[in-house]
């Protein structure tokens, strides 16, 4: 087992000789096992060897989702299929969707920084954690049940849905952590009020949030209505799963990336051009260590800033992810992102902290039209006061005018315990 608390004496001179090894092994292995990154490097003129600092990684290629979904649905591993433990893979609502493979070896790295994280989080030995995110194909399920397993919790794996049963199991068991995603924990909220039971007497200490932005404010409401700690986790498939950095407890300002295993770089999303820490961009990530399916360069889409480390001194944190780059709308030649709406309906007495964004075309002009769920005891007065004060606090902020519809609570649509932010029907 890792000693979870070994890193905090890693030192940075230390990782960065950690991470250049690894780094040119990574891109050997990728060269010499992958035809998609023998074609690709080849293209570019680079070889592995070309790697003789961390820096030098700029000169590789980017990969894409959609060099995944190419490949589909193995050709992007590394090793034989006998050498292959597990399969996950994405939802693929919008295509083929993209598939990942662990080795043994892969599956018990992952355990160790899924570990790592939920210890940052607060999470000690003999905790139990209540486990709300779905299991199946998705990583999210499965990847923190193995990690809670792996820092010696007892798991509680009730996965999604069920929101009533869910209550009663957090009542009965008493768990300290809960590992979900933000907005089915706001749901979890309402319906412990729905039962008369004050979420702020139950067992919960630790929120452990991940799978889909959230922001400050809604960080508060769930602290303020818990009495919890909440700090996030951030992971993506393509890269590993959840575990790929952690917010730390004692400080939760911003995720700390272990970047023994996973090295970050920002970049413009526009040029690619890689950009200094500080400065805001796309977040790409490059494995270290896995074994069956090494990933070179990946776009993540996710925009964000690295900055130095606090808790975790040798590892550089990422700030909250503010939104993707693919989740940008454009309305009326504005730049418009759902954390920034979010913002608004956060604040907006009446609502519940669940909206979605409808774009839609009349003629030659898009329409945007943000609809947000009522709380359970809102008066028709209160909803019709809320929809004036999101519509106007959206054009306060973003300098858009926008329609707003207040609809009734759990309407709607989502998605493993994720809500669908935007609903695209422009043809």
């Amino acid at each position: 087992m890792e000693p979870f608390d070994a890193v905090r004496r890693l030192s940075a001179e230390e990782l960065r000789v950690r991470q250049l090894e690894r780094l040119r092994a990574t891109l050997r292995h990728a060269y010499e096992n992958v035809p998609f990154y023998r074609r690709s490097f080849d293209r570019a003129g680079v070889r592995p060897d070309d790697c003789r600092s961390l820096g030098d990684l700029a000169r590789f290629p980017f990969t894409v989702k959609d060099d995944l979904r190419a490949n589909y649905p193995f050709g992007m591993f590394a090793v034989p299929q006998d050498a292959v433990r597990r399969i996950h893979a994405s939802s693929g609502t919008t295509g083929r969707p993209t598939v990942v493979g662990y080795t043994e070896r892969d599956l018990s790295v992952w355990a160790d920084v899924v570990a790592r994280s939920i210890h940052a989080a607060g999470g000690r030995p003999g905790h139990k954690v209540h486990i709300a995110y779905g299991y199946g194909l998705f990583t999210g399920g499965l990847g923190t049940h193995y990690g809670a397993e792996r820092l010696g919790c007892t798991v509680v794996p009730a996965s999604g849905g069920m929101t009533v049963r869910q209550v009663q199991i957090i009542r009965d068991f008493r768990p300290e952590i809960i590992m979900v995603t933000p907005s089915y924990m706001l749901t979890l909220l309402d319906e412990f009020e729905r039962q008369g039971v004050d979420p702020r007497t139950t067992s919960l200490k630790v929120g452990i949030f991940g799978a889909e932005p959230w922001t400050e404010e809604m960080r508060r409401e769930i602290e303020e209505r818990f009495a919890i700690d909440a700090v996030d986790i951030y992971g993506l498939s393509e890269v590993m799963g959840p575990g790929v950095a952690q917010e730390c407890v004692e400080t939760k300002d911003g995720l700390h990336i272990w970047e023994d295993h996973f090295y970050p770089e920002v970049v413009d999303p526009v040029t690619g051009e890689p950009l200094p820490d500080g400065e805001h961009g796309e977040l790409v990530f490059t494995s270290l260590t896995k074994e069956a399916m090494p990933v070179v360069r990946y776009r993540t889409r996710d925009l964000t800033r690295l900055l130095p480390g606090t808790a975790r001194p040798a590892f550089r944190r990422m700030e909250k992810v503010t939104g993707r780059c693919d989740d940008m709308i454009i309305l009326r030649g504005v730049n418009l992102f759902p954390a920034q709406v979010e913002e608004v309906v956060l604040r907006t007495p009446g609502v519940a902290p669940h909206f979605q964004l409808r774009l839609t075309r009349e003629g030659r002009m898009d329409h945007l039209t943000v609809r947000a769920e009522a709380r359970p005891d809102a008066t028709p007065e209160a909803r019709t006061a809320a929809i004036a004060h999101i519509a106007r606090g959206v054009k306060d902020s973003i300098g858009v005018s926008v329609a707003v519809e207040i609809v009734n609570p759990e309407t709607l649509e989502r998605s493993v315990g994720k809500l669908k932010r935007i609903v695209d029907m422009r043809t």
